[in-house]
C-alpha cells in the first residue's frame, strides 16, 4: 500500500497543504484509530495519509512521509489541534477550519463508501491490520489512481 500519492513523489514540489484527521475505531469505540491526511490546497488532491493515534508521534510520521517524498510545505492550513501548534512552524501555519471543508467532504466520502466507517453499524474492523489495509487500499484506488488514463 502506498502512503504518498505517486504523482507527487521526488518532484521537489513546494506546496500549500491542508491537513486534517478523521476518527474511527477497531473492535470497540474505546480503541480509536485516526486517519491523518493532507491535501493540496490548490487542486484538492490527496497527497499523503497515515494511520495511528491522535498524537504528535503520528503527525510527525506524516511529516516524515512528506519529507521523504521531497515535498516542501510553504503553507499549512489546519484547525486548532495542539499537534499542529507543537509540530509545525507557526509562521507557515494558517488556522482556518472553514478552509478544511474539502477534506471534511472526503471524510464523508469514506464514511459513505466504506461501511466499517459508518458510525452506527454492526460492520467494523476487528484488527488494526484489516482496518488500515481496507481504508488504505480505498484511498489508493479512489484518490491516488492516475487520472491521466
Amino acid at each position: 500500500m502506498v502512503h504518498v500519492n505517486p504523482l507527487y513523489v521526488d518532484r521537489g514540489l513546494k506546496m500549500s497543504l491542508k491537513v486534517d484527521e478523521m476518527w474511527s475505531y477497531v473492535g470497540k469505540k474505546k480503541q480509536p484509530r485516526w486517519l491523518w491526511w493532507v491535501e493540496d490546497a490548490v487542486t484538492g488532491e490527496i497527497i499523503a495519509f497515515v494511520f495511528g493515534r491522535r498524537t504528535h508521534q503520528t503527525f510527525r510520521h506524516l511529516l516524515s512521509l512528506l519529507e521523504e517524498a521531497k515535498i516542501e510545505v510553504i503553507r499549512w492550513i489546519t484547525d486548532s489541534w495542539w499537534a499542529y501548534f507543537d509540530c509545525l512552524d507557526q509562521r507557515l501555519r494558517l488556522v482556518r477550519k472553514a478552509s478544511l471543508q474539502g477534506l471534511e467532504r472526503k471524510h464523508l466520502t469514506l464514511r459513505t463508501r466504506l461501511k466499517r466507517l459508518t458510525r452506527r453499524t454492526i460492520c467494523f474492523s476487528k484488527s488494526v491490520a484489516v482496518h488500515d489495509t481496507t481504508i488504505g487500499l480505498f484511498i489508493n484506488q479512489f484518490f491516488f489512481a492516475d487520472k491521466r488514463n
